[in-house]
C-alpha cells in the first residue's frame, strides 16, 4: 500500500476550523484536538500556512491562530499548491532506456500526469474554505 500525504486534508481542516471561529484565536492545542493529532504537527503546518499569508498568530496568554483571509477567497487549489511539496503523481526513476517502452514511458506518462494534475486543480478551484465550512455545518445539523 502506498503511503498517503495528509497535509492537504489537515490544512483544509485547520483553515475550516479557523473560519468557523473568526471571533476567537485558537491555540495549537485546540486545533490539534479537532484534527486529533499532536500540537507539534499543527504548529509545523501553521508555520507553513503563515508563510503563504493564510493565517497569523498572536503570542501570549491570549494568543493563538487566526485566519487572515476571507474563507470565500481561499480556494482549495490554492491550499493544495501551498502544501503539496511533491507531485501527487510521480514517475519511477530508472526505466530501462534500451527498452522501447522503458525508453519512452516517462515522456508519455509525464503528459498524462500533467493533464491529470491540471484537471484536479481546476476541480479544486471550484471550492473554497467557506464551502467546506458550510458543508460541515450542514452535516453537523443533520446529526452526523
Amino acid at each position: 500500500m502506498r503511503p498517503t500525504n495528509q497535509r492537504f486534508a489537515v490544512s483544509v481542516h485547520i483553515l475550516t476550523l479557523l473560519a468557523a471561529n473568526t471571533e476567537n484565536v485558537l491555540t495549537s492545542e485546540a486545533i490539534a484536538s479537532s484534527v486529533n493529532t499532536n500540537p507539534v504537527v499543527i504548529r509545523r503546518t501553521m508555520s507553513h500556512l503563515r508563510q503563504h499569508g493564510l493565517v497569523d498568530s498572536r503570542s501570549g496568554t491570549s494568543g493563538g491562530w487566526r485566519l487572515i483571509r476571507d474563507p470565500e477567497k481561499i480556494n482549495l487549489a490554492e491550499v493544495y499548491r501551498v502544501v503539496s511539496h511533491e507531485d501527487l503523481l510521480s514517475m519511477h526513476n530508472h526505466p530501462n532506456p534500451e527498452c522501447p517502452v522503458g525508453g519512452n514511458i516517462q515522456e508519455s506518462l509525464g503528459l498524462v500526469f500533467d493533464r491529470a494534475e491540471t484537471a484536479m486543480e481546476a476541480e479544486l478551484s471550484k471550492f473554497t474554505v467557506a464551502d467546506i465550512l458550510q458543508d460541515t455545518v450542514l452535516h453537523a445539523g443533520a446529526g452526523r
